[in-house]
């Protein structure tokens, strides 16, 4: 994503009340993201889950799988901040199912919209800190930005392995496309990598998914 348009976000903000106002502003938005819902559903099968609840659940696993990611000495709070940003701009853009490939036309740009208007509620500083956390997560350059996008692979995974293919069945994935969508796993964590394909193998042995 453009730097140049992280530089454009935000105003400044004058007295202590105001700028108090504008965050206020920015968390009370923010718990839409309570209201969007994944195609993953929960380990239980019970319903989908939401964005706010697919990002705790990555912060968290980025805590504790820090020591499976490719880079020994990475700095774990940048992640968990990447977890928990990286998709606050569904509030605007939706949500968009990994597999669908005619949804995802024009994703980017209903994306940077998103961030352009939600970050920007925020005082300057802020909304500057925040949009650099969401554009180094969609850029994927740096190891922790590698790490967090790994995880946000693995996750789904799984959810549809413990859901008895889940969503795979109802979109009628294959097991093929799940490893090819996957694959990038590996540049952040090779470990979690590998246990993904035993997770994959295993769904095809057991009937969850079908293989092509």
């Amino acid at each position: 994503m453009s730097n140049d348009a992280s530089a454009e976000i935000g105003s400044d903000s004058g007295s202590t009340s105001e700028r108090l106002a504008r965050q206020i502003a920015f968390i009370v938005e923010i718990d839409k993201a309570k209201q969007v819902l994944r195609q993953t559903e929960l380990m239980d099968g019970s319903r989908c889950e939401n964005d706010a609840e697919h990002s705790w659940h990555l912060a968290l696993m980025a805590i504790v799988l820090a020591e499976h990611a490719r880079e020994p000495k990475l700095d774990i709070s940048r992640v968990v901040q990447m977890a928990l940003v990286h998709d606050l701009v569904e509030i605007d853009a939706g949500d968009t199912f990994v597999y669908d490939l005619a949804a995802h036309a024009g994703k980017e740009e209903r994306e940077l919209r998103a961030a352009e208007r939600i970050f920007n509620l925020l005082p300057l500083d802020s909304a500057r800190e925040m949009r650099a956390l969401w554009d180094e997560f969609e850029a994927g350059d740096t190891p922790e930005a590698r790490f967090a996008r790994s995880l946000d692979r693995l996750q789904p995974v799984l959810h549809n392995y413990h859901t008895r293919g889940g969503g795979w069945k109802r979109h009628g994935v294959s097991a093929q496309r799940v490893r090819e969508r996957n694959a990038p796993i590996a540049e952040g964590a090779p470990a979690l990598w590998e246990y993904t394909r035993t997770l994959i193998d295993d769904a095809v042995a057991r009937g969850f998914i079908a293989e092509n």
